[in-house]
C-alpha cells in the first residue's frame, strides 16, 4: 500500500519511518527539502498510484486549510485525504464538504503518542465514512501499538478530532493533579524526598505515567 505524507516534523517523520518498517510505501513532502522525498505537492500526487491516500500532518489552522485546499485541486475522485493534525473538530465538516464536492473522501484522525510513537506506536481516534476507514486500515494498523488497543473508528467525520480533544483535556487534568500532589508533598516537613516518591510511582501503581 502507498501513502502520501505531508509534514515530516517530529511526529510526521517518525510516522513515515514506522510505516516503512511495516512495508507501507511512503512518499513524504515537507517544506524543508532536507526531509522531503519530493519537491512539491504536485510531484507527491504524481508519485502515488490511484486511488491515492494522502495524510496531512501539519499545524492546525491556516496551514492545514491551505494544504487541503491545494489537495482538493490536485487529487481525483476516489482519492482520500486524512487530517492527522490537531485540527479543531468543527473544521472537519468544512474540509469534508470541500473534498466531497470533488469526489474525494475525508477522514479525521486524532493521533496520540508524541516522540515515543516510533517505538511504541500511536493511539488513533478516527472519524469518517466506514468504507474510507476500512480502506485505510492497513495504515492505521501499521501505526498503532501492538495488541488489541490503540485504534478506534470513533464515528462520523469530526469524531476523531473531538475524541482527541477530550483525550487532551483528560491528559492536562492529570498533569494538574500531579502538580498539586507534588506541591502537597513539599508542604509537609516529614516527607524528605518528593522526587523519589514520584519516581517510585512510575511502575506498579495505579497512577503510573510517563
Amino acid at each position: 500500500m502507498q501513502l502520501g505524507l505531508i509534514g515530516l516534523g517530529k511526529m510526521g517523520g517518525n510516522m513515515r519511518e514506522r510505516l516503512r518498517k511495516a512495508g507501507i510505501t511512503v512518499v513524504g513532502y515537507d517544506r524543508d527539502p532536507t526531509r522531503s522525498d519530493v519537491d512539491s505537492l504536485v510531484e507527491l500526487v504524481d508519485r502515488l498510484e490511484s486511488p491515492r491516500a494522502v495524510w496531512v500532518m501539519v499545524p492546525a489552522g491556516e496551514a492545514t486549510h491551505s494544504v487541503i485546499d491545494q489537495l482538493s485541486a490536485l487529487l481525483k475522485p476516489g482519492d482520500i485525504v486524512v487530517d492527522g493534525g490537531n485540527s479543531r473538530w468543527t473544521d472537519d465538516e468544512k474540509h469534508a464538504k470541500l473534498l466531497h464536492a470533488r469526489g474525494i473522501g475525508f477522514v479525521d484522525a486524532g493521533v496520540s503518542g508524541g516522540v515515543w510513537g516510533l517505538q511504541n506506536g500511536y493511539a488513533l481516534m478516527v472519524g469518517g465514512d466506514k468504507e474510507h476507514v476500512q480502506w485505510l486500515e492497513p495504515i492505521f494498523n501499521a501505526l498503532k501499538p501492538e495488541g488489541p488497543y490503540g485504534f478506534v473508528h470513533a464515528g462520523r467525520v469530526g469524531a476523531g478530532h473531538f475524541a482527541k480533544m477530550v483525550h487532551n483535556g483528560i491528559e492536562y487534568a492529570m498533569m494538574q493533579a500531579y502538580a498539586e500532589g507534588w506541591e502537597l508533598l513539599e508542604k509537609v516537613d516529614f516527607v524528605d524526598n518528593v522526587r523519589e516518591v514520584f519516581r517510585s510511582w512510575q511502575d506498579g501503581t495505579v497512577i503510573r505515567s510517563w
